[in-house]
């Protein structure tokens, strides 16, 4: 199976060769690498260029997000007939194994749409940076065992969505259910689809075996920023629009009215409420002009068991979280 590997970049200069040096230290080396370059004014293109002349690279003039990145990565990747694409962030270190235990992960079912490595905090790689990424019915995404020690993770299993900064996607359900909405630009794109993977009966895992040491958040600046405050609260009421049916909706209703006021209360307390809020309110905007561009997932009945399943998955999340467990 052909397997590429799409690394966006930003302004990476400080993170970029050592990714890409893991990339060339890989036990299964992928049959393509792709740099996606964002308009960066800080030297790391022309480092690609100059010291990676087995990558191809693509420059664009200005910062199209995330998704306008590897959306580009993935067309390639489709013209060159790959069967696998690896997203992978700019700020990581993949050890050796990471490719090879990723694809053998999605050669073991046909109905894997994505699989995710381990990710490790670089500052201190005993400790989960991200072990898939999980949605609950309060409407707040996260990342599954954040801050803990990486050796209570050692199990594969399934889980809601992949986290796109370390993860392989199958090349034929990218076609089959359309690549990154490049509307969310940044933040929750990982999850829309993996959700829209799992409403058409896909799966995505966690592959502990594959292994990767994450900087984070190295494009957008600290965990929290105006940047990444704006378009998280954006994306939060868009990822609901387009994945929840009307009734799926109201049924959820009584949880993710406290679920955003409490986000609110929490970002407020940190001196990002009126941001949040903007953002919120530029949500709905946007969830009105993705029904318009036909965005908005359908809803067909044949998939009934799909949408109980992640119903379902929600309810069980929002316990997880609620209870740290």
């Amino acid at each position: 199976m052909k397997t590429s590997v799409v690394i966006p970049n930003y302004n990476g200069i400080e993170y970029i060769g050592a990714c890409l040096e893991a990339m060339r230290g890989q036990t299964r080396k992928p049959d393509l690498t792709i740099v996606v370059d964002n308009g960066s004014s800080d030297g790391s293109a022309e480092l690609v260029a100059e010291r990676y002349p087995e990558v191809r690279l693509v420059r664009f003039p200005e910062n199209t997000g995330f998704c306008g990145a590897v959306n580009e990565g993935i067309r390639l990747s489709g013209e060159a007939g790959m069967d696998y694409v690896i997203l992978l962030n700019n700020d990581t270190e993949a050890e050796p194994a990471f490719t090879g235990e990723l694809v053998r992960a999605m050669e073991k079912n046909r109905r894997i749409f994505s699989a995710q490595a381990k990710m490790l905090k670089m500052s201190d790689p005993g400790l989960i940076d991200d072990a898939g990424d999980l949605y609950c019915s309060l409407g707040w995404a996260f990342a599954r065992g954040k801050g803990k020690p990486e050796t209570d993770y050692n199990r594969p299993e399934r889980i809601f969505s992949c986290c796109a900064g370390a993860a392989i996607y199958r090349m034929s359900v990218l076609t089959e259910i359309g690549a990154f909405d490049e509307n969310h630009f940044a933040y929750l794109e990982d999850t829309d689809i993996g959700w829209r993977a799992r409403l058409r009966g896909y799966v995505n895992y966690y592959v502990p075996a594959a292994r990767v040491l994450h900087v984070g958040s190295a494009a957008s600046g600290s965990v929290y920023n105006l940047f990444k405050v704006k378009n998280t609260s954006r994306n939060s009421i868009y990822l609901i629009s387009k994945n929840m049916p009307p009734l799926q909706i109201l049924i959820n209703l009584p949880l993710l009215i406290p679920g955003f006021l409490v986000k609110a209360a929490f970002f407020a307390s940190r001196g990002f409420g009126a941001v949040y809020v903007k953002g919120i309110i530029n949500g709905f905007r946007l969830s009105r002009r993705g029904r318009r561009e036909g965005k908005t997932v359908r809803y067909e009945r044949r998939y009934l068991r799909f949408y109980l399943a992640v119903q379902l998955e929600l309810w069980a999340n929002t316990v997880r979280r609620l209870t740290g467990k």
